[in-house]
């Protein structure tokens, strides 16, 4: 590796691309431009120019969304740019600053403080803090590491929350059964890191890259170069947001306001949902979807959507997006009305990929839709599903319309309001292949997350002109399983296919507030667990209560001879888990308020505790609890056999406490308290209003319930 080294530094506030610029010896620039009092960016620009010169992901809130074609990466437009102040090597504002200066044997160095305090944020590494392999086109970026910094963020990553230690990679991949523990990379490509310094403030980091990253929090050490972390960029750009705040939510906040904030779902997506392949993958599937609609009602279970499987697309075990089998639905408009009759709204899997023996495959093949190799154009064909095929391009124009055409005549038109994007992690091997880029071509390395996030798009925008026609009033909506920053403006997600057993249980908590740390809101996990064996009674009821108050709630799974995850799975914790579910629908009110805020103020709906509480330094310690909104702690069972909990109710204000939201119990704040795990365990913040829904007379309960009382606890 090549350290990269300035020439000299100069400082020229409120220029045009750039506050301040390093010439570099190899004839490329550093670049360092402040976008706000409390956001920055330094990018380092090569000689020949940026390797990805276009973004899909910065969209500043407010301003639009990005063009299809992408937004160019040196744009400025959509930030305030603050008045600057300069003082010899320091250049900032009041919230904000940089030192410019070199390190050892003239490397390029920035380090970023705080003017308030004079404590320092951030510092690269004083020796080769920027690093460019030529050989490879890696480029590394190392700052100084502090063994009590705290590392969260980077999107789906399982474990506990503190990252310090770990070596992480930003790639999707199809991670079926993935360990809840230790397992990486997930789905998502996200190269968001927060921290906290030892200091107790936060600072964050967004590396607007497609390319696969490598984050090393503490594993790697050298003798030459003292404790540091570093991020590698596989041949990509190193384009760096840093933004500083007091509290995580600060940071947060300007990170999902950066990538154009977050989409207010339809309120009844807050209901629970149900998706169970086993009944679409059956060969009478119509008929078991029938008789599923009547349990549920037989079963007064409340139920707000049912998320159709792949398999009404199914022939044998192969997928075949956008086609009916016929011979197991043989009237798709007759079985979709009556789950709109039984109240639930419908939505439906997709793929990217064409099996090469699909009815429309030769016609895309003919209009050049899928992903190609650079130099034959010959559609890229590999392992998907059981068989061979190829991946539609959604940086051609005209696979956007056949996707979009296809959606409204096979999905919308059969009564199915919404389109699941699944499976679009676009893991493509033969390095040859290339995205088209609406005219300038990428390579596939450095567009796979993109296909996700511009599919994502084409479906949420076909739903909402499908609305647009049929009147509705309805918000659109739809779901993504990869992608990268961007994905939250249009999208649900959540944490992929799980393993049913206690330890995913206990670990997705974590994955699911990392997720939110990270900025996406509208997050959750598949309940009772997606792959694996079936999960036995105790755990199945622990599941359901531990996933009732997350954003998403939807009992997905696929297991061995066809079985299903569905509520009333084990007789004796089904009323349990109806309670579990009804516990949802009481407090709706409440949670259709904490989406309204993620969407308003940009702050997430599930949260560690510390996020709350960043000065309550026991919040920082590892825990199974979470905090819903401002007002109510959660605290999942997540151990076989308990009968108490014990847990930490954060310090609040000198008088309060925090109040049992089952029997109206006192608890002192700040201390640690053992409670009954008969239930979910859930605590509100004394003096809290929680405004609480029921359902009409003799009705099951529904999203939109009306508000019964307000108790003020």
């Amino acid at each position: 590796m090549k350290p990269i080294e300035a020439v000299s530094w100069v400082i020229h506030p409120q220029a045009e691309v750039a506050d301040a610029h390093a010439d570099l010896t190899d004839g490329g620039q550093l670049r360092v431009v402040f976008l706000s009092p409390t956001l920055a960016r330094m990018s380092w620009v090569p000689r020949t120019g940026f390797r990805e010169p276009r973004t899909w992901s910065i969209a500043p809130e407010g301003h639009g969304d990005v063009p299809w074609e992408g937004r160019a990466r040196d744009s400025l437009a959509g930030f305030e740019r603050p008045p600057l102040q300069v003082d010899g090597e320091y250049l900032g504002t009041e919230r904000l600053r940089v030192r410019l200066t070199a390190g050892r044997g003239g490397a390029v160095r920035a380090i970023w403080s705080d003017p308030s305090s004079q404590s320092v944020l951030m510092e690269d590494r004083v020796t080769s803090a920027y690093l460019d392999e030529r050989r490879t086109g890696l480029v590394r970026h190392s700052v100084v590491r502090h063994p009590g910094e705290h590392y969260f963020g980077l999107g789906d990553k399982t474990g506990p929350l503190n990252l310090h230690g770990r070596r992480l990679r930003c790639l999707g991949q199809d991670s079926i059964g993935y360990d809840p523990l230790s397992g990486d990379p997930l789905y998502k490509h996200w190269p968001f890191l927060l921290t906290r310094t030892l200091q107790g403030l936060w600072i964050g980091t967004y590396y607007d890259t497609l390319s696969a990253c490598t984050f090393d929090l503490g594993c790697e050490h050298d003798n030459y170069h003292g404790l540091f972390r570093s991020v590698d960029i596989d041949d990509g750009d190193l384009d760096c947001y840093v933004m500083a705040g007091r509290t995580p939510g600060e940071v947060i906040a300007q990170f999902v306001r950066l990538v154009g904030g977050t989409h207010l779902p339809p309120r009844w997506t807050l209901g629970y949902a149900q998706t169970a392949m086993g009944l679409a993958d059956a060969p009478d599937a119509q008929q078991q979807l029938d008789r599923f609609i009547d349990e549920c009602q037989r079963q007064r279970m409340p139920i707000s959507s049912f998320h159709y499987g792949s398999g009404y697309s199914s022939r044998g075990k192969q997928r075949y997006v956008f086609t009916w089998n016929a011979s197991k639905f043989p009237d798709p408009q007759a079985i979709n009305a009556k789950f709109h009759r039984a109240g639930m709204r419908l939505v439906a899997n997709l793929k990217p990929c064409l099996l090469d023996d699909h009815p429309a495959y030769a016609q895309l093949q003919e209009a050049q839709a899928f992903v190609e190799h650079e130099h034959s154009q010959t559609p890229v064909v590999e392992p998907y599903w059981d068989g061979q095929g190829s991946h539609l391009d959604f940086t051609k124009p005209q696979a956007i319309a056949w996707w979009q055409t296809q959606l409204r005549e096979q999905i919308l038109e059969k009564g199915i309001e919404i389109g699941w994007n699944d499976n679009n992690e676009y893991a493509i091997a033969a390095e040859d292949a290339i995205s088209h880029g609406f005219g300038q071509a990428l390579p596939i390395h450095r567009s796979r997350p993109l296909h996700a996030l511009l599919m994502t798009r084409a479906t949420f925008e076909a739903q909402m002109a499908w609305q647009a026609q049929e009147g509705q009033q309805d918000h659109a909506f739809t779901v993504t399983r990869a992608g990268p920053p961007g994905i939250q403006r249009y999208a649900q997600t959540w944490s992929g296919d799980n393993t049913t057993s206690w330890a995913t249980l206990k670990w997705n908590i974590r994955t699911g507030l990392q997720m939110s740390l990270s900025g996406m809101f509208n997050i959750g996990h598949d309940v009772g667990g997606f792959y694996g064996p079936l999960p036995e009674p105790e755990l199945f009821l622990r599941w359901v209560q531990a996933c009732a108050l997350n954003p998403r709630m939807v009992m997905n799974s696929w297991k061995a001879g066809n079985v299903s995850n569905v509520p009333w799975m084990h007789p004796s914790v089904t009323d349990g888990v109806r309670s579990a579910i009804e516990l949802r629908y009481r407090l709706m009110p409440y949670l259709w308020s904490c989406f309204e805020a993620a969407s308003r103020d940009a702050v997430p709906i599930i949260r560690p505790t510390f996020y709350n509480f960043p000065d309550d330094e026991q919040c920082l310690q590892d825990s199974d609890e979470f905090m819903l909104g401002d007002s109510l702690l959660v605290a999942p069972v997540v151990q076989a056999g308990a009968q108490t909990r014990t847990l930490y109710l954060p310090a609040l204000p000198k008088g309060l406490g925090w109040i049992d939201f089952h029997t109206r119990q006192r608890f002192q704040a700040g201390q640690s308290h053992t409670v009954s795990a008969d239930g979910l365990p859930l605590f509100v913040v004394q003096g809290a209003s929680l405004p609480l829904a029921a359902p009409r007379p003799g009705e099951v309960a529904r999203f939109d319930d009306p508000v019964s009382e307000t108790v003020q606890f």
